[in-house]
């Protein structure tokens, strides 16, 4: 997520709700401090259904075979499981801020782990993701093994330099996951590829800001990343490696709405690139030639979401700032992921 500027706007967002005209000067003095007014959101394209809610900043969610959601809470420090009867259980406590999830090619769950880059900040009825914490150290990516619930730290340094907040991982049909480095000053972003097995990483592409979302393309060709106000998009030379950008100059493949802000993606069976979106909180549904449609949600901290059902359009999507997780009827099919379990 892009959230160096969301707790500047939290007050504003929380008291003006970005659609409410401005309120009247307050008295001088004030009898009394008042509550933030809600946000005034447009109502949500798709009928939602609640599924978990009182979470603390949910994301990542991955569909299981068995029916059930796994997930992390950032704020709790804890990768989640949401069962098919709708409680909620603990999978693993953790260090840092587990942040992205994805199955690999042992059937393990591997974590984008932020190192804890975010403080979180309750503003009225929504939680924001706020500033680097004084003690932050930095993050890693790790091997969760889901029938014991032991983690292991595959890699917290890439070519003798820490990493400083992975962000979301994507595995490719090789293996190999391709991890976005949020980083934690502008310009100190990051993209790697790494082994599942911990005996290898590397640098792909730096000096970015703020990287988040990560996807492939159905072929495995194109490298999805979403970023700021933008959705990139790279040519794929080969396992870790980025060629040329032929199919966009300078990989740009579409600006988002006014006043929204990336998080992650995912990617739609017909190569369309799901962006999720905050401050204008939704779903940006980018096609090949930078046309979007946009999906309304009812929290400005729509954060990200995961295809299932018999013909992947169940989607589950995590509405982080009201701490819930929301289901709907999506109108494509989603792209199955290269590893499940």
């Amino acid at each position: 997520m892009d959230r160096r500027t969301l707790l500047a706007a939290a007050p504003a967002l929380a008291l003006s709700g970005m659609a409410r005209a401005q309120q009247p000067a307050p008295a001088t003095p004030p009898a009394a401090p008042r509550a933030p007014a809600p946000i005034a959101l447009p109502p949500p394209t798709l009928a939602l259904t609640t599924v978990a809610s009182g979470l603390r900043f949910p994301e990542a969610p991955v569909v299981m075979k068995d029916g059930s959601l796994l997930f992390v809470q950032i704020q709790a420090k804890q990768v989640s499981r949401l069962k098919p009867d709708g409680k909620v259980e603990l999978v693993a406590q953790l260090e840092g801020g587990p942040n992205g999830l994805a199955v690999g090619p042992d059937k393990a769950l591997y974590i984008a782990n932020d190192g804890g880059r975010f403080s979180f900040v309750q503003r009225g009825e929504y939680n924001f993701p706020g500033a680097l914490p004084a003690d932050f150290k930095g993050g890693c990516i790790q091997r969760l093994d889901l029938k014991t619930g032991k983690a292991l730290t595959l890699y917290d340094t890439c070519e003798g330099k820490p990493l400083i907040a992975p962000d979301d991982l994507v595995f490719d049909h090789q293996g190999g996951m391709w991890i976005s480095e949020y980083g934690k000053a502008r310009g100190d972003g990051a993209i790697y590829y790494a082994r599942a097995d911990g005996k290898g990483i590397k640098l792909v592409k730096d000096a970015m800001n703020a990287p988040n979302g990560i996807g492939l393309s159905p072929d495995g060709k194109q490298l999805h990343v979403s970023l700021g106000r933008q959705l990139l998009t790279f040519d794929i030379k080969g396992p870790g490696e980025l060629g040329p950008s032929v199919s966009y100059p300078e990989a740009a493949h579409a600006n988002l709405r006014d006043r929204s802000v990336a998080d992650s993606l995912k990617v739609l069976a017909d190569n369309k690139v799901c962006v999720c979106t905050l401050i204008v909180g939704g779903v940006s549904i980018i096609d090949p030639a930078g046309q979007t449609e946009f999906i309304q949600f009812d929290d400005p901290f729509t954060t990200n979401l995961a295809f299932g059902g018999p013909d992947m359009r169940d989607v589950w999507v995590t509405s982080s700032g009201l701490g819930r997780i929301v289901k709907a009827r999506w109108p494509y099919p989603g792209l199955k992921p290269a590893y499940f379990a």
